[in-house]
């Protein structure tokens, strides 16, 4: 009954005959649709962790800016490397305001905070996270021109942009597609080759310390994000295909916690370590469909489509991913540069624009919640 609350929230089609009852999904989920399904997921999560968060949730208006005083900042931002236990706290709080669900990462991960030097409390602009790229994309692999082998070999080169966005009022302005240069940046890769300089993979046993590309996707569709990301006329966030939407989203936790305690209680075990095949979620909820003899590809392909963007770093990118090439060729993307541009190309229209002036004015750090 789970399963069917949860697909029938999604605007699922059921069909009742004598002999048995019909699935069907909606040709394609609008973007009111999809928002909803996450807003349920989140607000489980929320209340999970409502214990924690009544004692950290002051992090985060005592790390933001009122309106007043960004509208003054020039705005100069730095990157904070989470590596205290207040620094990860505070990076957790402000995810929870975002309205796509929290998870992480298993693997390499790397959580920043980026914050405006310009101001003296050095308030937050936004956050952004890098986590082991997810093992197997179809539409990715055939954009990179990957077979199985040169994938296992060379995924390590790669990581995916998890988390990556604008907190208020920097979100008014387009933080989002600040942070966004950013992390296409010479600083941010060289954090990246500062913290794997000494590791090895368990899976390929390769140097982790060479970052080739990028990958993130969008929530809804298309990215108001990503789009039109340029910088010395090359196109930072290249759009590469729309996954089938395979996945586990319009699957609440109420309806996942049911089917593992389904498999427990049969003593079934259902491995949960990094490197050991799909993502464990879904081979959870695999298990359990097969118990139930439901058809666990129909269930788990009807998720939520995503647009793909890679964030090339090296003109060589491909054929080095392809195992033709053994160096990189990096783009010099100087973090003050794409600040720069990005003041220029997208701050100022912003600034200028009365309704947008309104917003930002009006936010004060006391007004942030999550909820």
């Amino acid at each position: 009954m789970l399963i069917l609350r949860d697909l029938l929230r999604l605007n699922w089609e059921v069909t009742f005959q004598p002999s048995k009852v019909t699935l069907s999904p909606p040709s394609a989920y609008d973007k009111k649709v999809i928002r909803a399904s996450m807003d349920i997921k989140r607000q489980e999560q929320i209340e999970n962790n409502s214990a924690w968060l009544s004692t950290h949730a002051h992090l985060a208006p005592e790390n933001l800016a009122s309106g007043v005083d960004v509208l003054r900042s020039r705005i100069e931002p730095v990157v904070e490397v989470c590596e205290t236990q207040e620094q990860f706290d505070l990076f957790r709080v402000c995810r929870f305001y975002w309205s796509s669900p929290y998870s992480d990462y298993v693997g390499r991960r790397i959580k920043l905070l980026v914050r405006d030097s310009a101001l003296p409390n050095r308030p937050l602009i936004g956050i952004a996270a890098l986590g082991s790229s997810i093992v197997h994309i179809p539409e990715r692999d055939a954009w990179i021109g990957w077979d199985i082998r040169a994938r296992t070999e060379n995924l390590v080169y790669t990581m995916d942009a998890y988390v990556l966005g604008a907190l208020p009022p920097y979100n008014h302005l387009l933080g989002g597609k600040l942070v966004s240069y950013m992390l296409a940046s010479n600083e941010v890769r060289e954090i990246y080759s500062a913290k794997y300089k000494n590791k090895v993979t368990n899976i390929s046993k390769r140097k982790a310390n060479r970052l080739a590309c990028i990958f993130t996707t969008s929530l809804y569709g298309k990215s108001s994000q990503y789009n039109r990301i340029k910088f010395d006329g090359r196109l930072l966030y290249v759009p590469i295909g729309r996954t089938k939407g395979y996945g586990t989203l319009h699957l609440t936790n109420e309806t996942f916690y049911a089917m593992r305690e389904l498999i427990n209680a049969r003593n079934i075990l259902v491995p949960n370590r990094f490197g050991d095949g799909p993502v464990w979620r879904m081979r959870v909820i695999r298990t359990a469909c097969e118990m139930l003899r439901i058809d666990p590809d129909f269930l788990l392909r009807h998720s939520f489509q995503r647009n793909i963007y890679a964030i090339p770093l090296a003109r060589n990118f491909r054929p080095f991913l392809q195992g033709v090439h053994t160096r990189l060729n990096y783009f010099d993307y100087p973090m003050s540069s794409l600040v720069e541009f990005w003041r220029e190309r997208w701050l100022s229209r912003r600034k200028s624009n009365p309704e947008v002036i309104a917003r930002v004015v009006a936010f004060l750090p006391e007004h942030f919640t999550i909820d």
